[in-house]
């Protein structure tokens, strides 16, 4: 089935192709990450100098940094073929046996979340990372015996957003530990202005960079509002995205100039207005707002503290100056780092 035509501005707005068609097939149009880009470059040059198997790399950082992107730019400059999985859908032995032995020499296997693999998985992952040999296990009992299968050469490429909760033997089997940042303001209208392009999209001076400091430093999230800018466009102007339609369409989201949302807001006013400013424990501050504990340390905090809002202490959140003057306070002289009580947790 051929795909959409994704340069049409008529193009339905939930093409899951939509995120896919963006991404940039080479090192050159990769946007940011200088130094993870020249570090991957010099790898990947020196393995085709010798004709040899790229060394495994491990891709780490928040979501939407690019990380899948980077691991298609690999294959694409490997002249290889990308399989691509993540660590849930690997259950048992046969499910890794079937993926390792249908890639070719060269190939590249890519795992997303990587972290997410079960122990045993990783324990049959060890060998074929260093050996290029999968030991297979048949059967159960006095009647169990073990395969010992041979594989193609091939470039492991790993991606987390918890790199913390890899285990040490897996992580020290990777050639390469490239962690990725949040972008700048600069870095994400580049990627905007390439995209626009790319969907056809009339955008004015300044409109990208308007959609880009809303981002949250992350370019999942400027093609997303690039996405909604460019609707909004097409309903409520002539189709052009000015820096002016940009701001109106996304302040109708309730995203701010800073990038804030909605819930980011309501965070801050209930760490001030209803805790002093802290410090107060994630569940006590999840109960106040209503949202879940693991959505405000997942989502929403990273960017607060990033952004020097919040600080994560061992009593619990504390409101910086910052927050204060956000939310059209003045910041105390001085902030108590008293505990306060928490009946759900820290």
């Amino acid at each position: 089935m051929p795909e959409p035509d994704v340069k049409s501005p008529h193009a339905d707005p939930l093409d899951a192709t939509f995120e896919v068609s963006l991404r940039p097939p080479l090192f050159e149009e990769f946007a940011g990450q200088d130094k993870t880009v020249e570090r991957l470059k010099v790898m990947v040059d020196a393995a085709k100098t010798r004709g040899d198997t790229l060394q495994h790399i491990l891709l780490s950082g928040p979501p939407g940094l690019g990380k899948t992107t980077l691991a298609y730019i690999i294959g694409n400059a490997m002249g290889a073929e990308v399989r691509t999985t993540s660590g849930p859908m690997i259950e048992k032995a046969g499910d890794l046996a079937g993926l390792l032995t249908n890639i070719e020499r060269g190939g590249v296997l890519f795992i997303d979340e990587i972290h997410r693999l079960q122990p045993a998985i990783e324990e049959y992952l060890y060998p074929a990372m260093e050996d290029f040999k999968l030991d297979i296990v048949i059967d159960q009992g006095p009647s169990a015996r073990t395969v010992r299968l041979n594989l193609a050469p091939f470039t492991l490429v790993g991606a987390t957003t918890r790199s913390g909760m890899i285990s040490d033997p897996l992580r020290s089997r990777f050639g390469m530990n490239c962690r990725l940042d949040y972008y700048s303001a600069e870095h994400l209208a580049s990627i905007v202005s390439r995209s626009a392009g790319l969907l056809g999209t009339d955008m004015k001076p300044g409109a990208d960079l308007e959609i880009a400091r809303r981002a949250r430093g992350t370019p999942r999230i400027a093609n997303n509002l690039l996405r909604w800018v460019r609707d909004y466009a097409l309903v409520r102007a002539d189709g052009s995205i000015t820096p002016h339609i940009a701001a109106e369409a996304l302040t109708m989201l309730d995203i701010d100039a800073d990038g804030f949302d909605e819930m980011d807001k309501r965070i801050l006013e209930a760490l001030i207005g209803l805790f002093d400013g802290g410090p107060v424990g994630v569940g006590s501050l999840a109960v106040a707002i209503g949202e879940e504990a693991g959505t405000i340390e997942e989502v929403h905090e990273p960017y607060l503290i990033m952004q020097g809002y919040i600080k994560r202490t061992a009593q619990g959140r504390v409101a910086m100056p910052k927050a204060y003057r956000k939310i059209g306070l003045e910041a105390p002289a001085a902030t108590s780092t008293a505990p306060q009580p928490d009946l759900f947790g820290k």
